[in-house]
């Protein structure tokens, strides 16, 4: 008898279903790139609040925190294929109706936030969802070479292809970027169409049926799996760290070399370039660099080597070194995401990768916000070079207190430790700890 996996995944074609994820998720970045530029400059036309402009920023990311628990607890629960088609559409249909709103003349804010907020609740499913497909489709062997692929197509359009054009959209009439981006949203959810099934295995739903469980519940024993799997709890902290220092910094990056730096203002699209182009080269090289190094090396380059950039930025002033350093230190970055998406994606059991995936980006997406904020007071208090100076000292710090223990052994014998039956251990515990009593004693949640 075969299984439901096997049912589900034929193994004559996983590198046509593959091509199938790689070709929906390049439509759907196609169409966030296109919206990277026309929302703000929406925005911009609508009004002159600095409050109200600040505000796409917190639109943008609040969905992350209030949305990704219970969408990582949706993937492990459905058709992760139905996800990706649902979420796509679900975009496609918001911004189809803002976009008939502007053609009509209807010109707010809050119509604009609205989109956002919907489209953002439909990307961390989708997101989600996306990230726990490879490896129900590829041996554990290909995954690097999968992600990098992945990651690489996701830098190349959000970076070079979406924005320019979906300002020159904008530029023609305001609708039109938005119509654009809804059907690019609508061909990534029918392509998802085309996937094999992804629903939960034979064992996981033989383990639903004799141990139910409710979607808090399911939440909760993610979050403990998560958090007690030590490693990857601190290769997230980790990435946090890179983004929050890279939050505290991005935004003040203009005003850095357009001050200090005295660059005009046309020399800020380099320093958007360069680091995107060594993103993309480090998900090109991942298959090639990750095995003959080694994920613990990365780790540790992932850290300094934006420090370095940094400490750069903040004391100097040549622009060659700078555009260098920022170059090297997205290829790190990029290098140590893939090895946490291979990591995640080899060493957490299925049945649970969703939920494990959307706890790992609720620690490393949601310090964003507090990042941007961080470095703004730091920048109005003590200049502009000081939270740049301020990131370089953090990130080294982070390094000597986390990466220490990321060891290229320690990931290996992560990935050969995984075991589906810790599912049935944490529902029991979480079963437990919602009862009556465990709830009166103070023990609910706790992970």
């Amino acid at each position: 008898m075969r299984t439901r996996r096997e049912m589900i995944v034929p193994a004559a074609a996983p590198r046509r279903s593959f091509t199938v994820l790689w070709a929906s998720q390049a439509s759907s970045n196609l169409a966030d790139g296109l919206l990277q530029a026309a929302a703000p400059l929406l925005v911009a036309t609508l009004t002159r609040d600095p409050l109200l402009v600040a505000g796409m920023t917190v639109v943008q990311f609040l969905p992350w925190l209030v949305a990704t628990l219970p969408a990582g607890a949706l993937a492990d629960r459905m058709d992760r294929r139905r996800i990706l088609a649902a979420g796509n559409c679900l975009r496609a249909a918001g911004f189809a109706l803002l976009a008939v709103a502007l053609a009509n003349g209807w010109r707010h804010v809050a119509l604009l936030y609205a989109a956002v907020f919907l489209a953002g609740c439909a990307e961390t499913m989708v997101d989600n969802a996306a990230l726990t497909i490879p490896p129900r489709l590829l041996p554990r062997e290909q995954l690097e070479r999968a992600n990098g692929r992945l990651f690489a197509t996701q830098s190349v359009i959000n970076t070079f292809i979406g924005p320019p054009a979906g300002a020159a959209l904008f530029a023609l009439a305001a609708s039109a970027a938005f119509y654009t981006g809804a059907a690019a949203f609508t061909l990534a959810g029918l392509a998802a169409l085309l996937l094999p099934a992804l629903r939960p295995t034979g064992e996981e739903h033989e383990r639903r049926r004799s141990t139910p469980t409710t979607i808090t519940q399911d939440i909760r024993s993610g979050w403990a799996h998560f958090w007690r799997h030590n490693l990857l709890r601190r290769v997230a902290f980790i990435s946090a760290a890179i983004n929050f220092f890279g939050a505290a910094t991005g935004g003040l990056l203009v005003l850095l070399i357009t001050g200090p730096y005295q660059l005009p203002m046309a020399h800020y699209g380099l320093f958007i370039a360069v680091p995107a182009a060594g993103a993309i080269a480090g998900s090109l090289l991942a298959e090639h660099v990750v095995p003959r190094i080694g994920g613990g090396p990365i780790t540790w380059l992932a850290a300094l080597a934006p420090a370095a950039s940094y400490a750069i930025l903040g004391l100097g002033h040549h622009t060659p070194l700078a555009l260098a350093s920022l170059f090297c230190a997205a290829i790190a970055t990029s290098l140590n995401q893939i090895v946490v998406s291979t990591l995640r994606q080899a060493a957490v059991p299925d049945e649970l990768l969703g939920r494990v995936t959307a706890a790992y980006r609720l620690v490393v997406l949601g310090v964003v916000p507090f990042g941007a904020l961080a470095g703004g007071l730091l920048g109005r208090s003590l200049g502009i070079r000081a939270p740049f100076i301020a990131a370089a000292l953090g990130l080294v710090l982070a390094a000597l207190l986390l990466a220490s223990r990321v060891t290229t052994q320690a990931l290996r014998d992560a990935e050969t430790t995984r075991h589906p039956s810790t599912e049935v251990q944490l529902r029991t515990q979480v079963a437990a700890a919602v009862t009556p009593g465990a709830r009166a004693q103070g023990h609910a949640g706790e992970g």
